[in-house]
C-alpha cells in the first residue's frame, strides 16, 4: 500500500490520484504535509495571488419540508404552526438590499415543500428576473429540484430546462452530504440516493447550467465513503468535459463539517484539523475542478483564513443571511471589510467575483479603494 509521501509525490508530479490513494490521505494525520502539497497545487492553478469572494445572500424562502433529515435543525413538518413560506414581496426586498450593497448572487434554498406547485417556482423566478435582471440566481438544491419534478409531472430534464428558462442561472451543491447510500440511508432516508443527487447535477450540466458540489463530513461515514464522494464528483466532471456540454460543470467544490447542535443526530463536532485535511485532499483529488471554496460559515473566520493555505482559492460568500447552518449552532458572521482583512493577512489580494468566477473588482491593498480589474478566471 502506498504511503502518504508516495501519494503526495504522485499528486505533485501531476498524476491523478485514485480511490486507494485518496483513502490513504484521509486515514493519515499528517495534516500539515497534506496541506503543503495542496497549497502547491493550488498555486499552480491560481498563480495570481488573488483570493476571491462573492457578495451574496441566502434566502430561505420556506422551512416546510417532508424529507425529515436527522441532521437538520431548520425544517418544520408540513402543517406545523412554525412553518412558513416567505411572501414574494419579502423576497424582493431581500434581493434589493443585496443589490444595494453591491451583491450579485442569491442563494435561495428552503425545505422540500410538498405544498408548493411547480408554477410557484416558475412565477417567482420570472418575477425576480423582471425586477433584478443583473442578479444571479444560484438557487435550489437537487432535492428541491427532484420535488419540482414530482409535482410537475415533467421529466427531470424538462423540469430543469423550464426553471432555467424562467430565470434559474446555476445550481448550488446543497444536499450532497456524503455521496454514498450507506450513510445517506442513515441520516436522510427520504432525500434520495447519491445517484438522485448526481442525476440532477449532470442533467443541469447537459442543459447548459453550471453548478457547484459540496461534501459534509462528520456523519459517521468511513474514510472510503469520503474518498468515493470525491471520485464520484470528479467522474461527473470528466463526463461533462468529455461530452462538451455548454457548461463548465462544477465550478467549485465546498467541503464543510456537520453542525450537530439542535439536531436529532448526535455526533461529535469535527475538528478544524479534520476540516483542513478534507479541504487539502479535495484540492489534490479534484484535478478537473478549478476552485475550492472555504466554508468559514461553519468553521469560523480564522479557520476559514487558514484554509487559504490548504488549497482554497476562494473565501466563499459574504452570506448576508443564513438560517439553516445557524439553526444548528454555527453563527459566524463576517462583513465585507473583515473578509478583505482576512484575505490580506494571508498575503493575498482580495477580489470580488461573480458566480461564474469572473473577477469584478480588486481591492487596493492600502485603502480599500476599488480599482477596475477585468479577468476571466
Amino acid at each position: 500500500m502506498s504511503t502518504v509521501d508516495q501519494v503526495l509525490d504522485k499528486a505533485l508530479r501531476g498524476e491523478r490520484l485514485n480511490l486507494e490513494d485518496t483513502i490513504v490521505l484521509f486515514e493519515s494525520n499528517e495534516v500539515e504535509k497534506i496541506g503543503d502539497a495542496a497549497n502547491v497545487i493550488m498555486n499552480r492553478m491560481h498563480p495570481e495571488k488573488v483570493k476571491t469572494f462573492v457578495i451574496g445572500r441566502n434566502i430561505n424562502y420556506t422551512n416546510v419540508c417532508d424529507v425529515f433529515c436527522r441532521f437538520c435543525a431548520f425544517y418544520r413538518r408540513p402543517g406545523s404552526d412554525e412553518g412558513y413560506v416567505l411572501p414574494d414581496e419579502v423576497i424582493f426586498q431581500k434581493i434589493k438590499e443585496t443589490e444595494d450593497v453591491g451583491g450579485t448572487e442569491i442563494l435561495m434554498q428552503g425545505g422540500v415543500n410538498p405544498e408548493l406547485p411547480f408554477s410557484y417556482y416558475i412565477d417567482l423566478l420570472k418575477a425576480i428576473k423582471e425586477r433584478f435582471p443583473n442578479i444571479t440566481m444560484h438557487s435550489f438544491s437537487p432535492a428541491e429540484i427532484q420535488k419540482m419534478k414530482d409535482i410537475s409531472g415533467l421529466t427531470l430534464e424538462d423540469t430543469i430546462r423550464a426553471i432555467h428558462e424562467a430565470g434559474l442561472d446555476s445550481l448550488p451543491g446543497g444536499g450532497g452530504e456524503i455521496l454514498d447510500d450507506r450513510t445517506r440511508r442513515k441520516i436522510s432516508r427520504l432525500k434520495g440516493s447519491w445517484r438522485d443527487w448526481m442525476d440532477v447535477m449532470q442533467t443541469a450540466h447537459k442543459v447548459g447550467m453550471n453548478t457547484t458540489a459540496t461534501m459534509v463530513i462528520g456523519f459517521g461515514e468511513s474514510m472510503e465513503e469520503r474518498a468515493l464522494h470525491l471520485i464520484r464528483v470528479r467522474d461527473a466532471q470528466d463526463e461533462c468535459i468529455q461530452n462538451q456540454y455548454d457548461s463548465e460543470g462544477f465550478l467549485a467544490f465546498i467541503p464543510w463539517t456537520f453542525q450537530p447542535d439542535n439536531t436529532n443526530l448526535k455526533k461529535e463536532r469535527q475538528t478544524p484539523e479534520e476540516y483542513l485535511k478534507t479541504v487539502a485532499i479535495s484540492r489534490l483529488v479534484l484535478d478537473n475542478i478549478k476552485h475550492i471554496q472555504s466554508s468559514w460559515v461553519t468553521m469560523g473566520p480564522e479557520v476559514g483564513k487558514k484554509s487559504l493555505y490548504y488549497g482554497c482559492d476562494d473565501f466563499g460568500s459574504t452570506m448576508i443571511e443564513e438560517n439553516v447552518v445557524s439553526a444548528a449552532g454555527a453563527t459566524h458572521k463576517v462583513n465585507i471589510e473583515s473578509i478583505l482583512e482576512l484575505i490580506r493577512e494571508t498575503g493575498n489580494v482580495p477580489a470580488q467575483r461573480n458566480t461564474k468566477y469572473d473577477i469584478l473588482r480588486v481591492f487596493d491593498e492600502s485603502n480599500n479603494v476599488e480599482r477596475d480589474f477585468i479577468m476571466q478566471n
